[in-house]
């Protein structure tokens, strides 16, 4: 190997060390605030539980941006604005046909919300007493119905939906295909997975289909 190539290959390693602490650090961070909320949670308790140090969790930023990088990583696969339909997962079911895909994009979204419901409940919590965090949690909104859009028009072009990509209609899927519908569903009145699912499906297709 040459000293060029050994450069290359320590530098790759490197970047795959700090990537895989950043998500320990992010994965710690979720559970505590699922677990705890927000405001109790300290940095303190994220790094121990990483086992990092609490500069090495400072480093990714002030305690907001800690929350709204877990909540990312635990709903979507990982961290950042990326558009939703640009997402790993997402990218994995783009050679699915008709009905199959549909139906694929809505198992991810169900699955993504059984995931990441406890630190939802955390974020829309502190947005009721922390400014910022209020902030924070409207930019992902207006993302999320941004997202929901481009997923319209483009189950559109597939000749899959009747409806167009407006924001009402944004804003009512927005609100179907959220986290507290799971939590609301499956964590509090009981239903099973399969019910929560079914019934998801069914919300969606009436949104996205309406009757004459």
């Amino acid at each position: 190997m040459s000293g060029a190539e050994r450069r290359s290959y320590r530098s790759t390693l490197r970047a795959g060390q700090a990537e895989a602490t950043k998500r320990r650090v992010l994965t710690a961070a979720a559970d505590r605030f699922a677990e705890r909320g927000y405001g109790r949670t300290t940095l303190a308790e994220i790094a121990a539980d990483a086992g990092v140090s609490v500069e090495t969790v400072k480093g990714y930023g002030p305690k907001r941006a800690l929350l709204l990088a877990a909540f990312e990583q635990t709903f979507a696969g990982s961290e950042g604005s990326a558009p939703l339909l640009e997402r790993e997962q997402f990218m994995a079911i783009e050679h699915l046909e008709g009905e199959t895909y549909l139906t694929a994009g809505i198992e991810l979204i169900a699955t993504a919300n059984a995931r990441s419901a406890g630190l939802w409940r955390a974020f829309v919590s502190a947005a009721d007493t922390e400014a910022d965090v209020r902030a924070t949690l409207d930019q992902l909104l207006d993302h999320r119905r941004a997202d929901i859009g481009e997923a319209v028009g483009r189950l559109r072009r597939r000749g899959l939906v009747n409806v167009s990509a407006d924001e009402e209609t944004a804003a009512v899927l927005s609100f179907v295909l959220s986290p507290e519908g799971y939590e609301q569903l499956v964590l509090e009145a009981g239903l099973t997975e399969r019910q929560y699912r079914d019934h998801l499906a069914r919300l969606v297709a009436t949104v996205l289909r309406p009757g004459p």
